[in-house]
Formats: structure tokens, sequence, C-alpha cells
């Protein structure tokens, strides 16, 4: 038994391809909806202790750090793909090199990143067009959560390798850390303190930082195999080419998405600060039927991972249909429920008439039609999880520069603003539909045909194929 490899990972290659996948999605699900109380929670303190414009302005304020910061997440997301490639081929030596460039890595990018944002952001806010009551709180938030970059990151890698691994119960006692951090701070800070604004910005600083040295020790403690430093210890020149080679598109991708969703909140945001509080408490109905699509998006990633190092093409065939199928179904069911019960959900938020109204429409308008994304994004994440990057960094572009962003416009300028949700909701479909083209490409048919050629390494079962 290899030195690296423990009872929390999850071997994809072998068993039931739903099973496997459910035992590894389970903690990540858990994890989602921790986070998900937190955010609730978060919302909940922001929304009854802080008026109208502090609840706008934190929801605005985080997105132009996660456009800086996307680029390196991508890379993050192509390190857990090189991972989970070399756990299916038991290649140890070379997760030991990638762990130590990782880090390396990390620290490479931190320090300038937190810089750019902290200079940047007001610029980048004025751009969104930030409502101007809201303008002053928003930098605050921005500039204080940019110090936490290095815990940020550090965390958000140090997790994809884990996962990676196929060890995804660290990623829910992680996210136990953090939110269970997140929460007390976030009430100390804001209900008790009075701190407001500053108060949420800084409890999420230090529960990044928490979590990230909490990552560090679950790995030394778990994977001493791995050699997991704290600080850099050397860089592999091979395998920094082969992270970049994957991450950097994800991360371009990444990042290029991040400047959309800024284009899309600027027309949120020429609705004033009232339809951005209802967007925002939306967002926290909203993310109940993302648990599901974050959790056997992961699982997809690694399956196809592991499978393809394996050289599991068969089993690999099987599971694109099986989990993506599943994704679909399983957030259909939440996304109906979630909308039928909206309004007294999202009560819990505000009681602001005006708000609430604005949520119930986002809601109305996205919630029904998110199982489209869920197909997609678990689809996405099966191609991503075979390093096959370029074109899912196409299909993300297109869904937004073409239709999202366009659409959003084109409601605004028709005098529809208020229900330019609905682009999210047009993008999503066609994002499927664009997925689904991947299956007629010579690369899937290349799979397609090794699986017809060499079949899997484990006995093949009848199931249907794209």
């Amino acid at each position: 038994m290899p030195s690296y490899r423990k009872s929390a990972q999850v071997d994809m290659t072998h068993g039931s391809v739903l099973g496997r996948a459910a035992l590894f999605a389970l903690p990540i699900c858990a994890g989602n909806i921790l986070q998900l109380l937190y955010s609730t929670v978060d919302t909940l303190v922001i929304g009854n202790f802080c008026d109208t414009t502090a609840l706008a302005s934190v929801a605005t304020s985080s997105q132009p750090l996660e456009i800086l910061l996307c680029v390196f997440v991508g890379i993050g997301s192509g390190i857990s793909i090189l991972v989970s490639q070399a756990v299916g081929r038991a290649d140890h030596d070379q997760l030991q090199k990638l762990v130590r460039t990782s880090v390396w890595l990390l620290f490479a990018a931190s320090l300038p990143l937190t810089v750019i944002g902290f200079l940047l952001g007001p610029w980048m806010l004025r751009l969104m067009q930030v409502p101007a009551d809201a303008f002053d709180y928003a930098v605050l938030y921005l500039r204080i959560t940019a110090l936490g970059t290095l815990g940020n990151l550090g965390y958000n890698m140090n997790a994809g390798i884990l996962r990676g691994l196929g060890d995804s119960r660290s990623t829910l006692l992680l996210l136990l850390i953090s939110c269970l951090t997140n929460i007390v701070l976030d009430v100390a800070f804001v209900a008790v303190l009075g701190m407001g604004v500053a108060g949420a910005a800084l409890e999420t600083t230090i529960a990044l930082y928490l979590s990230w040295l909490a990552s560090i020790l679950y790995a030394r403690r778990n994977y001493e195999g791995l050699q997991f430093p704290l600080l850099p210890h050397g860089c592999d020149k091979a395998q920094l080419a082969a992270i970049l080679k994957v991450g950097v598109p994800l991360g371009l991708n990444n990042s290029l998405y991040s400047v959309g969703h800024v284009a899309v909140q600027a027309v949120y945001n020429m609705q004033g600060s009232v339809f951005v509080a209802g967007c925002s408490i939306a967002g926290r109905v909203t993310g109940i039927a993302g648990i599901a699509i974050t959790s056997f998006s992961s699982a997809a990633v690694v399956f196809a991972g592991q499978n393809l190092g394996a050289g599991n093409y068969r089993r690999l065939q099987r599971g694109v249909v099986q989990i993506t199928c599943a994704a679909g179904v399983v957030t259909l069911l939440i996304g109906l429920v979630a909308t039928v019960f909206c309004r007294p959900l999202l009560g819990l938020f505000s009681s602001d008439p005006a708000v609430l109204d604005a949520a119930v429409r986002y809601t109305w308008w996205v919630l029904p039609f998110i199982w489209t994304y869920a197909v997609f994004n678990c689809m996405m994440s099966f191609v991503n999880g075979t390093g096959a990057v370029k074109y899912t960094t196409v299909v993300n572009l297109l869904i937004l520069w073409a239709v999202r962003i366009p659409a959003a416009y084109i409601l605004h300028a028709l005098g529809y603003g208020t229900s330019s949700m609905a682009c999210v909701s047009l993008s999503y479909a066609v994002g499927l539909v664009a997925m689904l083209g991947y299956f007629l490409t010579p690369e899937w048919g290349k799979l397609r045909r090794k699986a017809k050629e060499l079949g899997d390494a484990v006995t093949a079962e009848t199931e249907p194929t794209l």
C-alpha cells in the first residue's frame, strides 16, 4: 500500500460508478451545506444589523477580487486534475513534485495579487457602477478581504490537491472549521461589536488563513508520503510546465468569466441598491441547488482524471452518462421545491417588500432552469478531468460573452432591467447544447475508439455510452 493512500480516499477506478461518485460527493455536499449555512448566517446578520446599502456593498465588492484570483484558482483546478491522473497511474514521484511545485507557485502569486487587489479594487468597483450609497462600504470590504489572498489561494489549492487524491472528507472537515469560525466571528464582530461591513470582511479574512493552515496540518498528518511543505521548497520545471499547460486555460477562462459576471452585475447595479440587495438574498435560495451541482461536478473531475490515468476508457464513458444524469435529476427536484417555497425562505433575510419582490422575481427566473446548468457543468467537469480544457473554455466564453451579457444589456435597454436575470437561464440552456456537441468531436471519438480497442481495466458492464 503506497504511503500516500488512506482510507479517506475514494478509488474511482473500480466498483459502482454512481456508488463511488456518491461516496466522494456526499462529503462535498455536506461541506456545501456548511458553506450555504455560513453565507446564510452572514446575510442574516448583515441584513438585520446593517442597512440595505451595506448588504448591497458586500454583494458586489467581492467580484473585483475574484477576477484577480480566478487565474490562480483555475491553475489550482489544473493541479487537482494532474493529481487525480497521477493517482490513476499510481505515480507517487509525480505527486510529490506536484505538491512542492504547487506551494512554490502559491507564494509566487499571492503577494502581487494582494497588492493589485488593494490598489486597483476601487477603480474596478467604479467600472462596475456600484451604487454611490454603497461605494465606500464596498471599497472597505474589498481591501480588507484582499489581505486574505494568501489564505484564500492556499486553502483552495490544498483542497484541490486533496480532492485530486480522492479525499473529499477533508473538504468537509476544513469547511467545518472555516464555517464555524466565520459564524462565530460574524456574530461577534457585526452583531455584538457593531463593526458593520469592516467586521464582516475581517472575519472572512481570519477564517481563510485558519482554513489554509488547517489544510496543511491535515495533509501533513494524513499524507506523510507527499512531504507537504508550509513554505516553498523548490520548483520542478517539468511539473510547473504541466500545471500551466492545463491550469492557465482554466484560469483565463475563470477570469474572463468573472469579468463577464462583473459586466452583468453592472446591469443589476443600474437598477439600484434595493434590486442588488434582492438579487443578493435570492442567491442564498438558488445556492441550495448549487449544493448538488458542485458535489457532482467535483466527483466528475476526479472520476475522469483517475480513470483516464488508469486507462479505463469504457468506464469513463459510462461515468459521464450516469453522473451527469444524476446531477440533472437531483438539481431539478431541489430547484422546483425551492422555487415553490421561495417567498417564506427569502422573508428570513429581509422584511423590505421591494427587496423581497426583486428576490422572488430573480428566483422564479433562474431556479426552475438551473438543472440545465447542473447537466452542462457536470459534462464540462468530465471533459476538464481528461485534460481537454480548450473546448470547455470556448463554451464558457460563448455562453457568457455571446449570450448572457448581450441579453442582460438588451433587456435593460428595452426597459426590462429588473428582469435582466433571465439572461442567466438563457445562458444555461445554450451551454447545455454546446457541451452536448463535445461528444461529436474527434477528441471524444479517440476515447471511444480506445474503449473499443482496450476495454476497461475492470469487468465491462452493459451500460449506454455517448
